[in-house]
């Protein structure tokens, strides 16, 4: 599960994850945090068991963040029942009690080595484009990889959908055709482009490098 650059605190606290689970089905609960940083957490007693990557929702008290599962204990294992999250706002204020001061979670590492294509934060405007409707939504882009990104909208699409995104890049619009891979009830989807010019291509690897910082 990787070793922590960041020091965490010893705390017990009430919290509410909801999001889907490995079988695609909708799940919410009451949990315990095990331990908290200002990148991550670790929960106790969760019944649910989310893919690794997925995103789901946490809230405490009237505060609601999303996380990325960085790791579900198993089966047979003493983290029965434990999950690792990773922040993705950690800018946003959510607890109401001191933690250790920042430094680099190793988690944002060890998330970017796993993936393919590294993350990175964006909050650009995106124009979702659906088949036979005329009208786009309008919505935000949470987060952006070369490869996809996460839509942030209220009422996501089911998994499957296929759509096209006209984005911003740093005043630059985009376009690229892309296909629904999850589904957060009350936080958006998972987006994988299917298709994307070659010049859209490389302005979103150039964004995402511009953005990445790989801890040493």
């Amino acid at each position: 599960m990787g070793k922590r650059s960041e020091p965490r605190k010893e705390i017990r606290v009430p919290v509410r994850i909801f999001g889907t689970d490995s079988g695609g089905q909708i799940f919410s609960e009451k949990v315990f945090t095990v331990n908290v940083s200002r990148h991550g957490v670790e929960l106790n007693g969760v019944q649910a068991q989310p893919n690794i990557d997925e995103i789901i929702g946490l809230t405490y008290g009237s505060t609601k963040v999303h996380f990325r599962v960085r790791w579900v204990g198993q089966p047979g294992t003493p983290k029965l029942g434990h999950l690792g999250l990773l922040n993705l706002s950690p800018e946003k204020t959510l607890w109401d009690f001191p933690l250790p001061g920042p430094t680099v979670d190793a988690t944002a590492r060890d998330a970017h080595d796993r993936r393919a294509h590294p993350r990175v934060r964006s909050g650009s405007s995106v124009e979702v484009h659906l088949p036979n409707q005329d009208a786009p939504l309008r919505a935000r882009i949470g987060d952006i990889s070369v490869g996809g990104c996460f839509v942030e909208m209220p009422n996501p699409l089911p998994p499957g959908s296929y759509l096209r995104l006209d984005f911003w890049l740093k005043e630059k619009k985009l376009s690229a055709m892309g296909k629904v891979i999850t589904s957060t009830p009350g936080y958006g989807n998972g987006v994988q482009f299917t298709e994307i010019s070659e010049q859209d291509k490389a302005l979103v690897k150039d964004f995402v490098v511009g953005r990445v910082r790989i801890p040493t």
